[in-house]
């Protein structure tokens, strides 16, 4: 009998990660500091509660990246105009200069994982994905 599709998710979710932190190690990052940068990127002015929501990690470890990151230059946060008491976070360019070194090597690692799909079975397993998280959202 085959795995189960949850326990086949898994299996490529933990080599990912696996993989990815290799990846990153040398630059000093994690998948999680990782994840929260390229959050930033598509996402600007996030609180870090946001912020953690989108980098799927608790409020608490999101609270010790984002002080890692800040402390390193990668962020900056600053007061929410509207909510004074609410900080938003944003890159630094140093921030940015660390994922675009970081990108290609990032992309040619997700080029292996699909290297073997064509480009619409690629299309057809991204929208596959997108429909099992929204169902589980």
């Amino acid at each position: 009998m085959p795995p189960s599709l949850l326990y086949v998710v898994k299996q490529v979710e933990l080599a990912v990660r696996s993989h990815l932190d290799e990846l990153l190690r040398p630059h000093g990052l994690t998948t999680s500091t990782y994840t929260a940068l390229t959050v930033l990127e598509r996402r600007d002015g996030l609180t870090t509660a946001d912020l953690a929501r989108t980098s799927f990690v608790t409020p608490q470890a999101m609270a010790d990246i984002v002080t890692a990151l800040e402390g390193r230059g990668h962020i900056v946060r600053s007061p929410d105009p509207a909510h004074g008491r609410r900080l938003r976070t944003s890159l630094t360019p140093a921030g940015r200069a660390l994922l675009a070194m970081v990108r290609a090597e990032v992309e040619a690692l997700e080029e292996r994982m699909l290297g073997a799909l064509d480009d619409d079975e690629r299309a057809t397993l991204r929208s596959h994905l997108d429909r099992c998280r929204a169902a589980l959202s």
